[in-house]
This record gives C-alpha cells, structure tokens and sequence, in this order.
C-alpha cells in the first residue's frame, strides 16, 4: 500500500468541510426561492413559473399586474392559484410550486410574484412573446454539469450581462452532474440567480440528468419536472422532455436524446410525432434542440441511431439549425465535408455543439467541422430577424469565438449560408491538461495529425 503524507489538519478539515455530502447549503425555506419562469406552449399569452418553498408551505399563489413604473403594482394584481408537490431528496424535504400567468397581452411586460400571501419573493419583469413574427434573439448554452457554483456562474452571468435582452434562454441538457443531487441543482440556481426570475428557459434532458431505478431501467430525474414547468405537447409519456414551441415565425422542438438512445419505442414515438410537426409547420424557420448530437465533436464518439433517424427528416423538411451539447467541446458544421467548395448554400442544417461548464473533452476535429474549439467554455446567441438568423459564439471572457450568418431565399431553396468566424481570433485547440497528461506518445501523434488533416481540409481540401 502507498502510504500518502498526512496533511496538516487545518487543510484535511476546510477541504473535508468543503465538499460534505452530507451538509445541506441550499436549505428550502418559508420565502420562495429557485425561481424559474419558462416559455410555454403559447408564449403571446401564457407563462409558466415554478419555484420551491420549505414543506410547510402549502399554498402556492402568483400575482402578476402589468408593468408600472409606479410601486402601486399589488393593487393591481391578479392572483394566480398554482399547484405543488413535495419532494424529498437526498438532503431534505421540500415544496415544490408551479404556476402559468394566463391571458397575458402578446409583446407585454408584466411584473410578477410568489409566494403563499405571508411568504413573498420580490416582485420581478417579464415580456411576453409577440403573436406573430418579430425579430427576437436567445441564449444557448451547452452542458453546464459541473463546478456550477465556482465555475459555470461565470458563463450564465457573462452571457446575460453582455446580451440582457436576449428573449429566452436555451439549456441543451446536462444542466447537473447527478440528477438525484439536490446540491447540484442548487448550485445550477445559485449560478443563475435572479437571471432565472426574469428571462423565461427552455432545457432538454440530457444523460446526466437521467439515473436508473432500481430494477436497473433509466429514469428521467425527480428534480425535473418539479423544477420546471415546460410544456407537455410532445408525445405521450414525454411531458416536459420532448416538446414544441412556436416563438415568433420560429417553431423551436426539444428531443429527448437520451430516451431515444435508451429504448427503441422511445425513439419511435419522438421521430413519428417530428415528423408530423415538421410537415405541418407554418413558421419560417425551425430550430431543434437536443442532448446528443447527430455528428459527434468529440474524438471516438458517433450517435450513428440517432443520425440515421433524424438527419433525413432535418434534410427533407428543411430544418435551419439543430443545437446539442454532450461532447464538452466545440463544433460548428454541416452534413457536407469541410473543403466541399465554398458552400454558398447548403442542403440541411448548421449543427452546432458547445459546452458552457468547465468539464472538457478532447475535439474529434471530423470532417463535418467548419469551427472547433477545446478546453473553453463558451455560449451562444442567436438572433432571428425576417428572413435571417445570426449566430454567435462567445467565450466567457467575452471574445467574439465563432458567427454565421443564414439566409432564406426568396420562394425557397436551400438557406444561404455565410461563415463569419472571426478571423482574428485563432482557433482553440490545445488538448485539455489532463488528456495532455494522460496522452501516450502515440496518441499524442494521433492528435498532431488529427489537427494537420483538419487545418488541411479547412485550406480547401488539399495540400500546400
């Protein structure tokens, strides 16, 4: 046995006291606390809420008035009763509430609390969704999962302070590490803070925020649904994973990619009830958003399943961009080889996959790839306006990363698409310390010759 040296106590003891499992440091209690608005199905006129109390607290009320710049808003309020459960986790008991503030005014802002009428948050501002199309922009960001207090705050907070008025905000799973950890989740809030109250999210689920029962079958997280209140119009037996929502001229679908990889009839409900919302879609654009993605960023991994089932339906009903995380690196691209000519158009969607928590991989640099970084967290905007849509990557240190600019042409067609990758901004892609450290000669090697194909493809397919 290898016999380590004692560290002094005082060090054994912080660290110990640092990282109890034990010790609950997000109690609930009376006055409300992780406080999430989220878009619903008919975001012109309904949001939902949801927020967490200690168990004693049984009543769950919103009262929600237009905006004034007056301090008059409680007399003139209108309380909402919501609903709650109780859920007990790995630390405590807790009440969990949920609430939709119904016959709004589209392109309205409203003031809003909760509360149980002794027990009442702050009272905070939202804007409804305007009912037809309208320009309007959202936050993406990739897998936050962990170090979410010390480390993916800084990717939250940067992103709102630079974009503030981004509509919503886009969590492409992996939002935890555990999904039975309720320190996590009070991290994940803790990082976001009041962020959460005031500009409406949608997320999907990844693996992570998936465990198994104990006969072994994967089961989405009891954190889930308690925690948010997304819609529950996808298929049956997928309330709040898979969903749709029609956001000014955009039809915007969460997957559930982890239920699709697990089980075949999973897959078979989402890719039948895809189908039908892409053919019967009155929007101009559609975007998609998922865990999993359907061309891998990361160095050995292929969803070929969910390639093969997705793609063509992507392709066939022309959907414009497709959001994922799961690979903790960066990768920008489409379905056409890099090299392929300059692709003033293209015959599918922009894949893009990005990871805004600190865990990193090493980047599979595959040929789909037109922008890769490793080892930095980013996040994403994405801005719709008529007949384009910008994209942006930014790092959290707020340099400009990577940008795109897509087009729809008049009548139809294939989009235009325009690569505005800054060129000034060199590509990141060093292997993150622990591959460096980890990493035999030979793969090393493999990785060097990895990064010299990849630079080749990008300088136009051949050769100096």
């Amino acid at each position: 046995m290898l016999l380590r040296p004692l560290l002094p106590l005082f060090v054994l003891s912080t660290s110990l006291m640092a990282q109890d499992p034990g010790r609950d440091y997000f109690p609930p209690a009376p006055v409300p606390d992780r406080i999430i608005l989220n878009l619903t199905e008919r975001p012109a006129e309904r949001v939902a809420v949801s927020w967490r109390t200690s168990p004693v607290v049984a009543r769950s009320l919103v009262q929600v008035a237009l905006a004034d710049p007056s301090p008059d808003l409680e007399e003139n309020a209108r309380t909402i009763a919501g609903t709650s459960k109780t859920l007990l986790t790995d630390l405590n008991g807790a009440r969990f509430h949920s609430a939709v503030m119904d016959s709004l005014r589209p392109a309205t802002q409203y003031a809003y609390r909760v509360g149980d009428s002794t027990h009442w948050s702050e009272w905070n501002h939202f804007t409804t969704a305007a009912m037809d199309a309208a320009p309007f922009s959202f936050l993406y960001f990739g897998d936050a999962q962990n170090d979410l207090k010390s480390l993916w705050s800084r990717a939250i907070r940067g992103a709102y302070a630079r974009m503030p008025d981004a509509d919503f905000l886009l969590h492409a799973g992996d939002l935890i590490n555990r999904s039975t950890r309720d320190h996590e989740w009070g991290e994940w809030f803790y990082a976001g803070g009041w962020i959460h109250a005031v500009t409406p999210a949608i997320a999907t689920p990844g693996n992570h925020e998936y465990g198994r029962d104990t006969a072994g079958i994967p089961e989405l997280s009891p954190h889930w649904r308690p925690t948010f209140a997304l819609p529950e119009n996808g298929p049956a037996g997928f309330a709040e994973t898979a969903y749709s929502i029609d956001y000014q001229g955009a039809r915007i679908i969460s997957l559930d990619s982890p239920a699709f990889l697990y089980d075949s009839t999973a897959a078979d409900a989402q890719v039948a009830w895809l189908e039908g919302l892409l053919a019967e879609n009155p929007n101009p654009w559609t975007i998609v958003f998922m865990h999993h993605p359907v061309f891998s960023s990361k160095l050995g991994r292929d969803n070929e399943e969910l390639r093969t089932r997705l793609e063509p339906l992507f392709v066939r009903y022309g959907v414009d961009l497709v959001l994922q995380g799961h690979d903790h690196t960066y990768g920008r691209g489409t379905n056409l080889n890099v090299g392929e000519g300059t692709r003033p158009t293209v015959d599918g969607p922009i894949y893009v996959v990005s990871v805004s928590g600190p865990k990193m991989y090493d980047a599979g640099l595959a040929d789909w790839m037109d922008r890769a970084a490793s080892n930095t967290q980013l996040y994403q905007l994405v801005s719709v306006s008529g007949d384009s849509l910008e994209y942006t990557a930014y790092t959290v240190t707020g340099e400009r990363y990577d940008a795109f600019s897509l087009y729809r042409q008049p009548g139809g067609g294939p989009n235009v698409y325009v690569d505005r990758a800054p060129e000034e901004t060199p590509e990141r892609l060093d292997l993150p310390p622990r591959y460096e450290r980890n990493y035999s000669d030979e793969q090393r090697e493999e990785y060097r010759n990895r990064f010299e194909a990849y630079r080749t493809r990008k300088r136009g397919g051949g050769p100096d």
